[in-house]
């Protein structure tokens, strides 16, 4: 590991040279980075030691400007010394600004998350969900395990993590290139080795190797993909889920009674219906029941409607085709076209909804 460098020196800057006085600056070099500042200072141009870094002589004037100066110094030391206790990777810019107050105090990373978080707690139930605050809470609890896992540590300055990861020693900027590369070497060497390939889908998922809360996630998966597609209306739906150990919540848009959305819970784990997969929202989930209300419906009207014997001739068969037309045109149809207006019915007012969102977007 490389040996941290600290150093502090004064000079004078002769550009703003005005009537002989020079004001005096400072500079911090720590690690490669460097950072200057004004001493709030002046001192005449002569009386100036650019070897030494101080003013020359032992004149009063001398005595007091190297008295603030040593004092300066010594600020900057103690400054310098209790950042290093506290962040593994100090600045110039760090200690300067600790110096002159500014930012003296640095947020670590888990303590401005959990400070969001509590602003956006206490707007749930206003114009923020549940669901999504506990998505908020699970991302840090995340973020701290690989903190933890990965630096050794309870927690991070922001700066640090920027600077730790992106800056050398020598203040230059590490290339990252090297983890893709790496990345892809390592799935090559498993694919020669195992044989092992990215999967598409859930359905090729080993259920056997996950880990809560992944492992239920996944059950409601396969549930919610067997009942959906046989399910005619929700009370089916949530009657057959019911039996699977799993319970549906619906959320109402704002303190009226219209649903916007649906969640699923089961083992003690609860999950948005787009969360376990997409197609599982609550308007699409509606929508695919109502197509499965239409489709048993259509295949009821042959069974009702077919009264052909198979010793029936083309002639009947065509004369109660047309009988059956008119009966519908006339009103006096069998149960088989009071069945089919029904769903003709149904069908059009689906139709007339997407037309109505479809103008909605077109607003």
């Amino acid at each position: 590991m490389a040996r941290s460098t600290f150093k502090v020196l004064f000079y004078v800057n002769g550009s703003k040279e005005k009537n002989g006085i020079v004001p005096i600056m400072g500079r911090v070099t720590i690690n490669g980075t460097v950072a200057q500042f004004s001493c709030k200072r002046s001192i005449p141009k002569d009386l100036w030691d650019v070897k030494g870094n101080k003013a020359k002589g032992k004149s009063v004037e001398a005595r007091d400007i190297n008295h603030a100066l040593d004092n300066i110094k010594a600020q900057i030391i103690k400054h310098y010394q209790r950042i290093s206790d506290r962040e593994a990777f100090v600045t110039a810019e760090m200690v300067r600004n600790a110096y002159q107050g500014i930012g003296s105090e640095y947020e670590t990373l888990l303590k401005a998350f959990d400070r969001e978080n509590e602003v956006f707690k206490k707007r749930v139930g206003k114009d923020r969900t549940i669901a999504t605050y506990r998505s908020r809470v699970v991302a840090r609890n995340h973020v701290a395990a690989f903190i933890k896992s990965f630096y050794r540590r309870t927690d991070m300055s922001m700066l640090e993590i920027i600077a730790f990861n992106r800056i050398d020693n020598n203040g230059n900027t590490i290339s990252d290139k090297h983890e893709r590369l790496r990345n892809t070497r390592i799935c090559k060497e498993l694919t020669l080795k195992y044989g092992l390939h990215m999967a598409n889908g859930k359905e090729n998922v080993k259920r056997n190797r996950l880990k809560e809360p992944d492992k239920t996630k996944y059950e409601l998966y396969d549930i919610l993909k067997a009942e959906v597609g046989r399910c005619g209306n929700w009370n089916v739906l949530v009657a057959n889920l019911k039996r699977q150990g799993a319970e549906v919540h619906f959320s109402h848009r704002g303190q009226t009674d219209e649903i916007q959305g649906v969640v699923f819970s089961k083992n003690g784990y609860h999950f948005n219906g787009s969360k376990v997969d997409r197609r599982f929202s609550y308007s699409k989930i509606d929508a695919a029941l109502q197509r499965n209300r239409y489709g048993e419906r259509m295949n009821l009207i042959p069974k009702v409607c077919t009264t052909d014997t198979p010793n029936a001739t083309s002639d009947t068969a065509r004369g109660e085709l047309v009988s059956g037309s008119l009966g519908l045109l006339n009103g006096h149809g069998s149960s088989c076209n009071a069945t089919d207006a029904e769903a003709n019915l149904e069908m059009a007012e689906m139709l007339r909804r997407k037309k109505k969102r479809k103008k909605g977007l077109r607003l």
